[in-house]
């Protein structure tokens, strides 16, 4: 039988979020209640904060756009991969990078770093570049609401790849770079040490100079066996790897 807990309907509600005996529900989270899941008063719900916090209350009023909750109690589960997942994903078509960021989040990423590569399909630059981060955490809160994690992986803003590249020297963690051609896999590396940083190409594949400028700053090149992956499936299949050698999947 499925566990009850994760099948209750569960809403992100920004931080503060403590125990009490009535809260009303975020405006976006109330017209997800009563208007698309079509909930009704006793129906029980679980809220979460992004940050740890979670929830458990039932609905005692629906009027208008309003839902209320009576009966909090913290019932708070731990449910973070012990490994520090870090995505770094080359910039793709706006579908396809929703649904990475929508798996990754799922799978247990911790970041999210979309990267504007050479051969990226989509630039993203100013207003565009705010809007469509914007977008992506609205992406990884609805999944956390799905998947049942209390904690909202960080997603940034698009940098371009010689820029963040150039920050990767110095920084702590296992840095790996997913290339079709690399001599070794991730089963052959040491166990991550702070974080694991895993960096995917765009649908075109890195330059030369992008993959010699990755190998200089520390990232070491493997693959995922013998076929040519494509970068949505090369995002999940990397980060489903990294949880079955080192993280909650074992």
């Amino acid at each position: 039988m499925p566990n009850r807990s994760m099948t209750t309907p569960r809403f992100y509600c920004p931080p503060p979020l403590h125990a009490s005996t009535k809260f009303e529900l975020p405006q976006a989270a109330a017209h997800h209640a009563s208007r698309v899941l079509r909930l009704r008063v006793t129906d029980e719900v679980r809220v979460f904060d992004g940050i740890g916090n979670e929830l458990h209350g039932r609905i005692c009023e629906i009027v208008g756009k309003s839902v209320v909750l009576e009966k909090l109690e913290v019932c708070t589960v731990n449910r973070e991969t012990p490994l520090n997942i870090v995505l770094a994903q080359a910039l793709c078509s706006s579908e396809k990078m929703d649904w990475v960021i929508q798996k990754a989040t799922e799978l247990g990423a911790t970041e999210i770093q979309p990267v504007q590569t050479q051969r990226s399909m989509t630039k993203l630059a100013g207003e565009r570049a705010e809007k469509r981060t914007q977008h992506w955490h609205g992406i990884t809160i609805a999944a956390c609401e799905q998947c049942g994690r209390n904690v909202l992986p960080k997603v940034n803003a698009p940098l371009e790849f010689r820029s963040w590249i150039a920050a990767m020297g110095d920084a702590p963690g296992s840095k790996f770079i997913l290339l079709p051609e690399a001599l070794t896999t991730l089963h052959e590396q040491p166990t991550p040490q702070d974080k694991a940083i895993l960096l995917i190409g765009p649908e075109g594949g890195f330059s030369t100079d992008e993959m010699e400028l990755a190998q200089q700053a520390g990232f070491v090149s493997v693959r995922l066996g013998a076929r040519l992956l494509r970068t949505e499936t090369a995002a999940v299949a990397g980060i489903a790897t990294l949880q079955t050698l080192w993280g909650d999947f074992i």
